[in-house]
């Protein structure tokens, strides 16, 4: 008689994988709390700007999880059975999730937010805007007031205005919603001239320059391109503000058009295209700069080599009068300013500032910015201090300098007085008052002492937005379309009053002409009467 033992089957053995090796999720765990708590630190110590520590702290986590996720899959203490499941799944999620969706927006700081990808754009689905522009448009551009902005930052480009008085309270008088309504994408502000305002959008495949009725927000006429500029971080559509002048509209695409149009009907005068012209790269994230007028030409960065950097154009036939500078473009406009008595073209490029002849071009001066290597964009314009001195700013962890500017005969040179970073302006530019500069620094309202570089407060988090000096008060625009009104006092941050007024992200400088309000996001525009003090 056989054995019972004989006669059994081994039985089969559990389906374990190799050995689970924990000492990697571990080592995984506490390199990432290490990585995540260094880059808090810095970041709160302001050695690195918020954008880039969301990055490392993304970019950190997303690394943890794909380790983990390989460990538990090939050396995981799971049976191999559910660890090849997991696998798989894993990465059937991973092609579902590329597939359906993509990035609708970046925000300065660079948090994303994500599109189903059958889901039209914004600027897609508006109409046409020939269909929506009045048929009896009776535009007048050439009748200015004194309340007019007709050119980015207003008059003088320094983002200043002194002739209203803003009410304090918006309780007891709340701003009056004249109207809002959707609008094209791009980072553009308005140009205001009398009852008009014009700007620059994208709809479609169409990059427009656009003209309203400021009381009622209908579209009285529109030039159309057939360019289309976009970028998963920048955004899409035209990025520059309009200029108007003496009747006409000078505006410069993102893709490097220059026109001149007809303020009545928006008829194209004449064109260029600068970046093929004068044999310039584009920038990363597309041309910004803001046509400026001065005497009978038209002046913008074209971003050139061999002389071919600031280029000027005659404002009625359109032909070239000068080119100067080899630096290549960033994202700043020429602004004129007024320096140990002689006015001149100051602009901010890629690596220098240089400031220029209106007459002919020729320099006069220039300087690197910043003083050391760094790649980031420039943005921020540079600021007049009294007569002889320049304020320039910078995000991206870099920060502010006030400079001397010096003039023996026709010798020019610059000093460093001060340098740190104490401001850091990414998208926006400061504003001064009674020695103190006001601005967003890295998203936070700060506060300093021109004289020192002193900061005397930063407080109030609006993130990437825009800042007026309207008298004594900060008209503050924040990313998420927010308006404030902050005291602009060395003292203290004081936040008198805001509300919501747009809807989207807004890089858009705000416009106030009069009392009236003009602010945009990439997907919509508004215009407010806001509460003033009588005289």
């Amino acid at each position: 008689m056989m054995s019972r033992d004989s006669s059994k089957t081994p039985s089969p053995q559990p389906d374990s994988g190799k050995s689970a090796r924990p000492w990697i999720p571990i080592g995984i765990v506490a390199v990432e709390a290490v990585t995540l708590g260094v880059a808090q630190y810095v970041e709160s110590s302001e050695s690195l700007p918020p954008a880039e520590s969301f990055l490392i702290k993304l970019s950190s986590m997303l690394l943890a999880t794909i380790l983990f996720f390989l460990w538990f899959v090939f050396l995981g203490p799971a049976s191999r059975t559910l660890r090849r499941r997991v696998g798989v799944v894993g990465l059937v999620l991973v092609a579902i999730l590329a597939g359906t969706l993509d990035i609708e927006r970046v925000s300065g700081d660079i948090h994303i937010k994500f599109r189903f990808r059958w889901m039209p754009r914004a600027d897609q689905t508006l109409p046409p805007a020939s269909d929506q522009a009045a048929a009896d448009a009776n535009v007048d551009l050439s009748q200015t007031t004194p309340n007019d902005y007709p050119e980015f930052l207003g008059p003088g480009r320094i983002a200043t205005l002194e002739n209203i008085h803003l009410a304090r309270d918006w309780t007891a008088q709340p701003p009056k919603l004249l109207w809002r309504q959707p609008i094209g994408a791009g980072w553009s502000s308005f140009a205001v001239v009398g009852h008009y305002a014009v700007t620059q959008e994208q709809r479609g495949e169409e990059e427009l320059v656009t003209c309203y009725d400021i009381e009622t927000g209908k579209l009285q006429w529109a030039h159309a391109t057939p360019n289309r500029f976009q970028d998963f971080v920048a955004g899409i559509g035209p990025r520059a503000t309009p200029t108007v002048h003496d009747g006409k509209v000078y505006a410069l695409g993102a893709l490097g058009e220059l026109v001149c149009l007809e303020g009545a009907t928006g008829k194209l005068l004449w064109r260029h295209d600068v970046i093929t012209e004068n044999s310039a790269n584009p920038p990363q994230w597309g041309k910004s700069c803001s046509p400026l007028v001065f005497e009978n030409k038209v002046i913008v960065s074209a971003g050139g080599a061999d002389g071919k950097s600031l280029v000027a154009y005659d404002v009625q036939s359109g032909e070239p009068i000068w080119s100067a500078g080899d630096d290549a473009s960033s994202y700043s406009s020429p602004t004129l300013l007024t320096l140990c008595g002689q006015p001149q073209i100051v602009i901010v490029n890629q690596k220098l500032v240089t400031a220029h002849d209106p007459a002919d071009g020729h320099i006069f001066w220039q300087r690197d910015w910043p003083d050391q290597t760094v790649g980031s964009p420039n943005v921020s314009q540079p600021t007049a201090v009294g007569d002889d001195r320049v304020m320039v700013t910078k995000g991206y962890g870099v920060g502010s300098a006030l400079w001397q500017i010096k003039r023996e005969g026709d010798i020019w040179s610059v000093e460093l007085i001060w340098r740190n970073n104490s401001l850091k302006t990414k998208f926006t530019n400061p504003v001064i008052r009674d020695g103190y500069a006001y601005g967003l620094d890295e998203g936070v309202l700060s506060c300093i002492e021109i004289a020192t570089g002193a900061r005397k407060w930063k407080r109030g988090k609006y993130d990437h937005g825009q800042v007026l000096l309207i008298d004594d008060l900060l008209l503050v625009q924040s990313e998420a379309g927010d308006v404030a009104l902050v005291e602009a006092t060395p003292e203290a941050f004081r936040e008198l009053t805001r509300f919501s007024a747009v809807t989207g992200q807004s890089w858009n400088y705000p416009a106030l002409s009069g009392r009236k309000l003009l602010v945009r996001t990439e997907q919509e525009a508004a215009c407010y009467e806001l509460p003033v003090v009588l005289p």
